[in-house]
């Protein structure tokens, strides 16, 4: 039985020229239960260590529905601003483009403020990767793409991507950008899995985006499956976690990454042991018969 390719060690960041880690770890937990920096600090080196270069942050990251917004940038900062020379060892990514209670603000005056406020909290003087995180329907797409392609003239920003945006909306961004975009993050993982039908991937491919996933376990429903839809994905990943000696955890982030669009899972876990296992994806392999078994349990029904 022919086995699909393993993932590459690294891959490339869309058309930027940079070099990321093929899995990444997110930080929308990072300010979780008054987490200090030292605290912070220890995550950072548990994916670095292991070898997770890419990751992922927003300016929304910390915000309790009241307040808290900027925090886990600021966090990050902290750890950043103790130890310098963790820069240099990672791609930095984060996000912009809500703003409580509105919630999303995409006008020129904003996103300038916004990229400019994230740079501050971080304490750097560029990002690798900056995302709207998500679509600002009152904002025409060109005036958005000449404020991204300042930012990005100015040596504030590598390179661009966008999150949470439909397939039309990241045609009509990318028709206006001089720096086209290299990166799109939508929720992907084996418990929802429209982008390998709708024509999501797809359209990465085309246009070379490299595809971010964020909750690749399904907001935890894989860990602790309930409906039996659920509990039919976990078993058909089961078969190869247990073949293989990893973890569900571990087997649905590489089921993942063996698409051909070169998908990122973001790990969201906040505990250095969970963190470093994620690499251990970078050693499983699937045959498509296992693969595409996953995905009919997921569809829960037969292909065609």
């Amino acid at each position: 039985m022919s086995e699909l390719p393993l993932p590459p060690a690294t891959r490339m960041l869309g058309s930027s020229g940079i070099a990321v880690s093929p899995i990444a770890w997110g930080m929308w937990r990072l300010t979780e239960n008054g987490r200090t920096a030292s605290e912070a600090a220890r995550l950072v080196h548990a994916a670095l260590d292991a070898g997770i270069t890419f990751l992922d942050t927003a300016d929304i990251y910390g915000f309790d529905g009241s307040g808290g917004f900027g925090d886990a940038e600021a966090l990050l900062g902290e750890v950043l601003a103790a130890e310098p020379a963790l820069r240099g060892r990672m791609v930095l990514a984060t996000k912009g483009g809500i703003m409580p209670p509105l919630p999303y603000d995409q006008s020129a005056d904003y996103l300038r403020s916004a990229i400019d406020a994230s740079l501050a909290r971080l304490k750097v003087d560029s990002v690798d990767l900056w995302q709207i995180h998500r679509p600002d329907i009152l904002a025409h797409p060109q005036e958005v793409a000449r404020v991204l392609d300042e930012a990005v003239a100015s040596g504030k920003i590598r390179a661009l991507g966008v999150s949470n945006f439909t397939q039309a909306q990241i045609a009509a961004l990318n028709h206006f950008l001089g720096h086209k975009l290299v990166a799109t993050q939508p929720e992907i993982s084996p418990l929802r899995i429209d982008c390998f039908e709708n024509g999501e991937l797809d359209q990465a491919m085309m246009l070379g985006l490299t595809p971010l996933a964020w909750s690749p376990l399904g907001g935890g429903r894989l860990a602790a499956p309930e409906s039996e839809r659920d509990k039919a994905v976990a078993a058909a990943l089961d078969v190869v976690a247990e073949a293989q000696g990893v973890s569900r955890t571990v087997a649905a982030y590489s089921w993942l990454m063996a698409h051909p669009a070169g998908i990122i899972p973001i790990i969201g876990s906040q505990n250095p042991a969970r963190i470093a296992e994620g690499a251990e994806a970078l050693k499983v392999r699937w045959t498509r018969t296992d693969w595409y078994a996953v995905l009919v349990a997921a569809r829960g029904e037969r292909l065609p």
